[in-house]
């Protein structure tokens, strides 16, 4: 399975809605940036990114997105051969 790094808030209901997903699709452990205790981190995922908001959300060397891209990614089929590719 692929590594999954995510920069997240502690009260962000997206960040939360996004982990729920991962998890139910098999993610046992996550890489998570917590960016409201670590603002230097926000500052590194809006450099990587170019996006200011969480969830960001990487799995293995791609971008995802949000946690709205995430679940269209999932809609998709794409979402579980993602997390399964081999690097």
């Amino acid at each position: 399975m692929q590594t999954v790094k995510i920069y997240t808030t502690g009260t962000c209901p997206y960040c939360i809605h996004a982990k729920q997903l991962l998890k139910q699709r098999g993610v046992t452990e996550l890489n998570e940036i917590r960016v409201d205790m670590l603002p230097a981190e926000r500052q590194n995922m809006m450099a990587i990114t170019g996006r200011r908001t969480v969830p960001q959300i990487f799995i293995g060397d791609t971008h995802v997105g949000g946690c709205d891209d995430l679940v269209a990614l999932d809609s998709r089929g794409g979402l579980v051969p993602l997390l399964g590719a081999t690097s």
